[in-house]
């Protein structure tokens, strides 16, 4: 009986951005990685450099080009830039949403918030799940017996591993486990997911910070 070839897919969530307004940017342009973040960049770069990486995915936005190019640079890859990585839509694009300030004081956004289980303010959970899941089926395949990586976005990350641990899409932000520039490795034999395996090398940070 021949032995299941191992596949890695590490889904990584991009390093701190530079965001001084404290605004929800979403798919905005021109959003750069701050200083930190390009460090927590390279920290993860250096971190997989000794990986089988053979594959190196982003979404299109700058933060998350950013992020993967120590890594696919330190493999001698190109980035393949893919649009369902790309950041959830959200109808806060732009605004302040922090608890206490900004939209949510706002009456005319209260409509907005009347289903959080779709959510009715932006792009729905089980959309996100389903692209999320075409692309690392897309990289498993391109990568397959190797390992490959995914630089995307904190809610479709947690989205795509809410879905794949068969758990409730809607959930509370504050209990996200997906800190800036973490990984989400997704294990397969052959075409089984047989392990999900969550890491910080650049170290934890708070799910609620404005760099999602």
């Amino acid at each position: 009986m021949t032995a299941k070839e191992t596949t890695i897919v590490h889904v990584m969530r991009h390093g701190e951005v530079h965001n001084p307004d404290g605004i929800l940017y979403g798919r905005l342009p021109g959003f750069r990685l701050s200083e930190k973040g390009r460090a927590q960049a390279q920290t993860v770069a250096d971190a997989l450099a000794d990986h089988d990486i053979t594959a190196v995915f982003a979404s299109p936005l700058q933060r998350a080009q950013e992020t993967a190019t120590p890594i696919a640079e330190s493999h001698g890859l190109t980035i393949i830039t893919d649009e369902e990585l790309i950041e959830a839509g959200n109808q806060f694009e732009g605004l302040k949403v922090a608890v206490g300030d900004g939209a949510l004081r706002q009456p005319k956004h209260w409509p907005k918030l009347r289903d959080p289980f779709t959510p009715s303010w932006g792009e729905p959970y089980l959309q996100i799940a389903h692209r999320m899941v075409g692309v690392v089926d897309i990289a498993r395949e391109r990568a397959r017996g190797h390992e490959a990586v995914l630089v995307s976005h904190q809610l479709p990350v947690v989205t795509l591993r809410r879905h794949l641990e068969g758990k409730r899409l809607w959930h509370d932000p504050r209990n996200r486990q997906c800190s800036l520039a973490s990984l989400t490795s997704l294990v397969y034999e052959g075409d089984e997911l047989v392990d999900i395996v969550y890491s910080e090398p650049a170290g934890a940070t708070d799910p609620l910070v404005r760099g999602a």
